[in-house]
């Protein structure tokens, strides 16, 4: 564990982002367990943080008081947000920060959040006021009354959004339709996949490995955690007053590279992935990779050395094709193949450090491939194309399995 510069933050939990069953005992403050812990995770949300505290601080001494905290994660804004935030603790005694330095992402940020809670019962809200803070006490009643998730909803009675474009809106209904044909068993739960504002009990999504992607964790709550009965509440989607808005298209790639992942790891490939220990879907991807990489190389190979474009020598040709194809694979395997890593490892010098293992590993996988071709061809199946092809497959799993273990390594998180 990794403990910030100044005692009153919270420290920021390392490795996987799993919730424990219990509290944890730490060092920060009374590990004595309440009610609810909300997290407010922030970046660049100074003109907000102290109205959003004093709102839902308002709110929940009202309802629940005493049996409560809020728990503000920022990933180390540079308009202080975090510093803001910490100097309220005298004047709110239930509000706890954290500051995260070396991570960054709204998802890991609600999870770190969590991580580091005391509530039975864990919930998110957006620090933007963009979420009306009333809704928290129906669905705090919701949970009281059984439900294990209760998600504050903008398509169901009672809710809508304020003044979105007509684009906007048909982004959003068209998410959950195509939520619902990728992934119908989690998607049929929700009238509203990408809510960011909801409470879900502890003991639902306890010891549950999360791997978000993007901006929107509700999918991964659903889909990997013992979620039996479900509420919404509706509400009315407010545009921000302070600040600027995060809405970007990448929301949207990030959305359906999530509902696919999910697709792999809780269907038929999910089930016999862990049946082997072997993360099937993972590989699919990696593969997949490598055939995009052999259409690069071949493009590549033609354009420099074929005598109507540029007629280079054949091996000169080859080696920059080859090291290109190598960029190609390690740019889609950043982004796809090991996403989860990577968006907690986005440091340039994170990814110069995997790009010069991914290249090395990659050249061992050549001379593998070149030694198991021989070895089949002399030895075992006197046919080229067989030994080949038995060669390749030896020299991808190869590529595959060390990279994951020394390029794209799921526990080098800081």
């Amino acid at each position: 564990m990794k403990t910030n510069s100044s005692n009153s933050l919270l420290t920021v939990p390392t490795g996987l982002l799993k919730i424990p069953e219990l509290p944890p005992k730490g060092i920060d403050i009374s590990t004595e367990s309440i009610g609810l812990s909300l997290v407010i995770p922030t970046y660049k949300e100074r003109d907000n943080i102290r109205k959003i505290v004093s709102v839902l601080s308002e709110i929940l001494d009202e309802s629940i008081p005493g049996n409560y905290e809020l728990i503000v994660v920022d990933d180390d804004s540079p308009d202080m947000t975090w510093e803001i935030a910490q100097s309220l603790t005298t004047e709110y005694p239930q509000l706890r920060v954290m500051r995260r330095q070396h991570e960054r992402g709204l998802s890991s940020a609600v999870i770190r959040g969590w991580q580091a809670a005391r509530g039975s019962v864990l919930g998110v809200i957006d620090g933007d006021l963009q979420h009306p803070p009333e809704v928290l006490i129906e669905l705090l009643r919701n949970i009281e009354q059984g439900a294990d998730l209760a998600v504050a909803s903008r398509h169901v009675e009672g809710g809508g959004v304020s003044s979105w474009s007509v684009a906007r809106r048909f982004l959003s209904r068209g998410a959950q339709l195509l939520g619902l044909i990728i992934l119908p068993g989690v998607l049929g739960r929700v009238s509203d996949p990408m809510s960011g504002y909801f409470m879900v009990r502890r003991s639902a999504i306890a010891n549950a490995v999360l791997n978000p992607v993007g901006y929107k964790i509700l999918l991964e709550v659903i889909g990997r955690g013992k979620v039996n009965k479900v509420d919404e509440v509706g509400y009315v989607f407010c545009e921000r007053k302070e600040g600027e808005s995060k809405v970007t298209w990448k929301q949207y790639v990030d959305y359906i590279h999530h509902l696919i992942r999910l697709r792999l790891s809780t269907g038929r490939v999910g089930r016999f992935s862990r049946k082997v220990n072997f993360p099937v879907g993972r590989f699919l991807r990696f593969g997949l990779v490598g055939f995009s990489g052999v259409f690069v190389d071949m493009a590549v190979l033609f354009l420099l050395s074929d005598p109507t474009t540029l007629a280079l020598p054949l091996t000169r040709s080859k080696i920059i094709a080859g090291e290109i194809a190598i960029l190609n694979n390690f740019l889609w395997n950043d982004a796809w193949t090991f996403a989860d890593v990577t968006s907690r490892q986005q440091e340039w010098h994170q990814r110069a450090k995997r790009f010069l293992k991914f290249n090395v590993i990659c050249l061992a996988g050549l001379i593998l491939n070149v030694l198991v071709l021989n070895l089949v061809f002399n030895f075992v199946i006197p046919n080229r194309y067989i030994a080949n092809l038995i060669a390749i497959a030896v020299a991808t799993i190869w590529n595959f399995w060390v990279n994951l273990k020394l390029s794209w390594r799921v526990t080098d998180v800081k």
